[in-house]
């Protein structure tokens, strides 16, 4: 059925061509000698893709700088876009049209190795209840800082007061890494004040009760992409589709239709109006973040099967197709022409064999 339905969008002579753009992070993710991960993992649609793709390899920036690259900002607010993204009513929408706004994500810090390593709170369990209680505790102790709002038990807000510049990386780029020499503007105000954040979530009576349990305690925050919520000008994306907030929240401020993630290319192509989609597969990201290569590699081939193999057959119907992908190596991007499905001499390579490629010229 599904073959049949890509068939007829193919051939149907009043299709015009879709400018079809995939935002795919952690596409490539392992060491590239780990055999268990990489090596038996095989991905023919995307291998047959990238063997006839035009490749070009850029500098390496968090999956969230790039989502927002393709809405043309550089330096992008992402807790008020983010919190914008996440509204279901007006109320959410409203709040974060004003103020100057921050993400404010609960995680666990942990000494390893005498190096302080940040998990996120999809690492380990914290339930709504939990989350409200300790982000209502924030707001009394600290009201005169800001004021938090939980729009899941694992993505946090605070708007401030007093807007402050607070440089750091996204949550993404930091979840399971050392954090110590990572942090810019360690004297700011808002840093010493996150010290006094840190004391006191030590002293919760929930963090008390987690640790008894033998649970991480939710001992830190994660404070970044402070600012307001900018005027966008229009882009030219016809939609966006995706389920993820800040994405969401990108195409809202941009006023562009922000559509649910579809199951798969067939699902797109029968509900895509419009000459230019943007896709956000980001099946790959929590399981980088939490650095499970099974879960990496299931996500992979439900991918392969559910997007990349078909393109393979409806490549004529895009003008081009681009897969960006940022990753430890670089932001990555394959483009491809209808034409290019024809380059039957070019050999596809397995992602191990990319992955040992792109290490010989990476240094981190």
């Amino acid at each position: 059925m599904k073959v049949a339905m890509v068939h007829f969008l193919i051939t149907h002579p009043r299709l015009l061509p879709v400018r079809l753009t995939l935002l795919v992070p952690e596409l490539i993710w392992p060491e590239p000698n780990d055999q268990l991960t990489l090596g038996k993992l095989s991905v023919p649609g995307f291998e047959w893709l990238a063997a006839r793709a035009n490749f070009e390899r850029q500098a390496k920036q968090p999956f969230e700088t790039a989502l927002a690259a393709q809405f043309g900002l550089d330096a992008a607010p992402f807790g008020a876009l983010r919190l914008l993204g996440e509204s279901a009513g007006e109320t959410t929408g409203d709040a974060a049209r004003e103020g100057h706004w921050l993400c404010a994500d609960p995680v666990h810090l942990r000494f390893h190795h005498e190096r302080i390593i940040l998990a996120d709170a999809g690492a380990f369990d914290l339930d709504d209840d939990e989350a409200r209680s300790l982000a209502g505790a924030l707001n009394e102790t600290f009201a005169d800082v800001g004021v938090f709002h939980v729009a899941t038990s694992r993505r946090w807000y605070l708007r401030l007061h007093q807007a402050v510049d607070h440089p750091v990386e996204p949550l993404t780029a930091m979840a399971g890494r050392r954090i110590d020499g990572e942090l810019s503007g360690k004297e700011s105000t808002l840093t010493r004040w996150l010290n006094e954040v840190q004391m006191f979530l030590h002293g919760h009576p929930i963090n008390d009760k987690r640790q008894a349990e033998g649970k991480p305690a939710v001992n830190s925050l994660w404070l970044w992409g402070g600012g307001q919520l900018p005027t966008l000008q229009p882009n030219d994306w016809s939609a966006v589709w995706s389920d993820n907030p800040l994405a969401r929240g990108l195409a809202m401020a941009s006023g562009i239709s922000a559509e649910p993630l579809p199951a798969n290319l067939a699902a797109l192509l029968e509900r895509c109006h419009g000459d230019r989609q943007l896709v956000i597969l980001d099946s790959l990201l929590p399981s980088v973040l939490y650095e499970d290569g099974e879960a990496w590699q299931a996500a992979w081939q439900t991918l392969d099967r559910d997007w990349f193999a078909p393109l393979r057959t409806a490549l004529g119907r895009f003008a081009p197709l681009s897969i960006v992908a940022p990753t430890i190596y670089g932001q990555l991007c394959w483009t491809l022409h209808g034409q290019d499905r024809w380059k039957f001499w070019r050999q596809g390579r397995s992602l191990q064999a990319t992955a040992q490629e792109l290490a010989k010229g990476n240094t981190q």
